[in-house]
């Protein structure tokens, strides 16, 4: 039997709990969701390994918070950059020409300090932090290969599934050697990304911008990962995490993957450019456009993608197969919240699927799933196309590079507007933690106001259906981290009957809550009430808003047991 595919197994058909399609960061997420709470898993991928080229280059507030909760935040953010490498996002018109603007960005080592004293919208457990893709998906290999419950198995691919009665029947294919297994799944989630055989055979369509043309952002765009060992020597200025060349011969960004030589280049294509007929000589050729200089160039790896599209899938989930990542949502990176949503999808529907596995809840808790996420697709591509367009519709002048008072001036215009954008695009505390599942059947009704939407803004409220406000205690202390993994009842000097009869809804229903004694008056300020319950994702299920809380209600309201009330809502 292949590793990874049910060691001790004597027959060729297996069975498991859930079937994860997909080996990127939703799926290797959901495969440590899962097996953290013991459930069973087998997770298959197609490609040899976790990726090799960088991909997504920013972990948000929100995901970091995440890694935080499953105990390997610190082990991210010790990746990738230099621990004092600043993450600022230059500007120039090459990289070998004085820089237009710059906005300024903590290196990580500065991060975990300036987290503690951060206030307003930034008041978080974790800030972002620059690091590629392909680092963070090993850190997501190594902890859930090291769960008994999760297999994982590279070089496979689903070829087939059909569902039936109380599971789904699939077939799955050796990518090497044509071997087939087939497996039993409970359920299956599809993470293989935007050529999904999951959604293409569930016939689920993108709806939403497909391609809008930019001068940057906008169509064709080449992605070159390679070395350069003289860049750091030759670029003149202090180093930066993100360098974007604005010029009217090419529209280009480089972004820093180690620090030392290592480097991901994208650059946009002309309509008249085919990406079949880029070679790596005329791949090189483009880097040194961006350079405005000859340098030194070892690719590693070539590639191309469709920038402008903000789409998102018209279903996420159809009986007991369920859809994340890519899948179901396409972005222009600009905002980085592709993988970052990505992320969120593989938490919101990992705890529902164990609440459901485990008979905590009945399945109709998982109908929630497509109810929450959707919305917040939509909400996370169209912020991510308000940013494209800024920067891409936003067209280099002539005089740019030429000497005297025009191109002076040119320079200065186009740092200013740079320098404004990099500011919207790139301090958005707002887009990161504010999404909200307001319209949830399994979140409480709340009279209270949602606070506003604004990617630049972030207002914390303790209005069920958003993220759990955050507050640093004071002996030091993440609120985050007094949490527990599963349900927390945070408690800010309730009583200590109503404490009780949680507890005892909470055993009738087999759930694992923590309570949390909380005597923080700016905790207690932030919720307010003296009583919230907080769901294994870290959103506020419910607060106290009447004299009697009914804690058995709360708890068949977030489990899905019975449509909650809605005559409460705002």
């Amino acid at each position: 039997m292949p590793e990874g595919l049910g060691q001790g197994q004597s027959s060729a058909t297996m069975t498991t709990q859930v079937l994860i399609v997909g080996g990127g960061p939703c799926g290797l997420m959901l495969a440590n969701e899962l097996g953290r709470r013991g459930i069973e898993a087998i997770l298959i991928d197609q490609k040899a390994t976790t990726a090799f080229s960088p991909q997504a280059n920013a972990c948000q507030a929100r995901s970091m918070e995440h890694f935080r909760r499953l105990g390997f935040a610190n082990e991210i953010r010790a990746m990738g950059l230099p621990n004092d490498y600043p993450t600022d996002i230059a500007y120039f018109t090459r990289y070998m020409k004085p820089e237009l603007s710059r906005f300024k960005r903590p290196s990580s080592g500065e991060a975990t300090q300036v987290v503690k004293t951060a206030g307003g919208s930034w008041t978080a457990a974790e800030l972002p932090h620059r690091v590629s893709q392909k680092f963070v998906e090993q850190v997501l290999y190594r902890h859930a290969c090291a769960l008994p419950s999760i297999s994982i198995a590279f070089g496979w691919r689903l070829e087939e599934f059909e569902e039936g009665p109380g599971h789904v029947v699939t077939r799955i294919a050796n990518v090497n050697t044509g071997e087939t297994r087939q497996i039993h799944a409970k359920y299956v989630f599809g993470a293989d990304g935007a050529r999904s055989f999951v959604r293409r055979q569930l016939g689920f369509h993108y709806d939403g911008d497909s391609a809008r043309e930019r001068d940057f952002m906008g169509g064709q765009m080449l992605a070159v990962f390679f070395k350069a060992p003289d860049f750091y020597a030759r670029c003149p200025g202090e180093r930066a995490w993100m360098y974007t060349s604005f010029n009217d011969q090419r529209r280009a960004l480089l972004i820093a993957v180690d620090g030392v030589e290592t480097f991901f280049f994208h650059a946009q294509l002309h309509p008249s450019e085919e990406a079949t007929e880029i070679t790596d000589e005329k791949a090189i050729a483009y880097i040194e456009e961006a350079m405005g200089e000859p340098i030194k160039v070892s690719i590693l790896h070539k590639g191309f993608w469709l920038a402008g599209r903000a789409l998102v899938a018209d279903h996420f989930q159809r009986g007991r197969i369920f859809l994340g990542g890519d899948a179901v949502h396409l972005f222009t990176p600009t905002g980085g919240m592709g993988y970052n949503t990505a992320i969120e999808d593989a938490v919101n529907i990992g705890w529902k699927l164990a609440a459901v596995l485990k008979s905590q809840a009945p399945e109709s808790l998982l109908d929630s799933y497509e109810g929450e996420r959707r919305p917040v697709a939509i909400r996370n591509t169209g912020f991510a196309r308000q940013f494209a367009d800024s920067i891409g519709l936003y067209k280099p002048t002539p005089a740019l590079e030429k000497p005297g008072r025009a191109g002076d001036a040119a320079r200065q215009r186009a740092g200013e507007y740079l320098a404004n954008h990099a500011a919207s695009e790139f301090n958005i505390p707002g887009f990161t933690l504010g999404a909200r599942y307001d319209t949830s059947s399994i979140i409480a009704a709340d009279p209270a106001p949602a606070p506003p939407d604004r990617p630049g803004v972030y207002v914390q409220s303790g209005k069920p259906g958003g993220r759990a406000p955050h507050a640093w205690l004071e002996d030091g202390r993440s609120l985050f981290d007094t949490f527990g993994f599963e349900w927390t009842l945070l408690c800010m000097g309730a009583r200590k009957a109503d404490v009780e009869r949680f507890r005892t809804a909470a055993k009738e229903f087999g759930l694992e809550l923590s309570v949390v004694d909380c005597d923080d008056e700016i905790v207690a300020d932030l919720y307010g009430s003296d009583l919230a319950l907080i769901r294994p994702d870290q959103v506020v299920a419910w607060r106290r808003i009447t004299d009697e809380p009914d804690a058995r209600q709360a708890l068949v309201v977030a489990l899905g047991r019975v449509a909650r009330d809605t005559k409460a809502q705002n």
